[in-house]
């Protein structure tokens, strides 16, 4: 991520590996629990979650799809997310890749995915390299493949994208036809269709 020391995220992994209290904090799990209950189908077959960190939300997706690839920057969460998959069935579905999104990129399956998932993540990106985030996110997005973004609204230190601006540029994409809003002083959800 530009603006941001790669190194970052990788030295607050290795000073706790849940730094966000991701696994156990009420507004973590709620959040989680709000996105995948706005999800319009029951199950995907390719999905995409840029900014997977220790697994949490990968593990629940598993369930809910054929193959998912799980992207993160920092190789302590990546490991976090390996030893919670070694005991679960749904771990051959899952693949792992330690990328520096948006200019490293996942291969994109035949047809496009049709599920990406960018949570707590795309408001870290500086103006350039957010408009080539959502450049790739939306030539990466399948017919009729959903996207959703989901972001914290207070402010923060190493915040680059204001949240609410951040989703009107994702709902600007075009072609994109919102399908569910969720906005409340904690969090903003939004999940946008592809057309087919």
């Amino acid at each position: 991520m530009d603006a941001i020391d790669d190194l970052h995220f990788e030295r607050l992994y290795r000073q706790d590996p849940d730094p966000w209290r991701v696994a156990s904090a009420w507004y973590e799990r709620r959040k989680r629990a709000v996105l995948l209950a706005t999800l319009a189908r029951e199950r995907y077959g390719h999905v995409f979650e840029a900014g997977c960190g220790g697994g949490d939300m990968t593990l629940a997706l598993a369930r809910r799809c054929d193959q998912i690839c799980a992207v993160d920057l920092a190789p302590s969460a990546l490991r976090r997310v390996q030893a919670k998959l070694r005991a679960d069935p749904v771990a051959a579905t899952v693949r792992i890749l330690a990328l520096k999104l948006p200019r490293q990129w996942p291969p994109v399956p035949a047809g496009g995915f049709d599920l990406i998932v960018v949570s707590e993540l795309a408001y870290y990106l500086d103006d350039a390299a957010c408009a080539l985030f959502l450049a790739r996110l939306h030539a990466s997005l399948g017919a009729g493949g959903e996207l959703v973004a989901c972001h914290w609204r207070a402010a923060f230190h190493d915040r680059q994208q204001p949240t609410d601006g951040l989703h009107e540029a994702i709902g600007a994409l075009p072609g994109l036809r919102r399908l569910a809003h969720h906005h409340e002083e904690d969090f903003r959800l939004d999940l946008w269709r592809n057309p087919s």
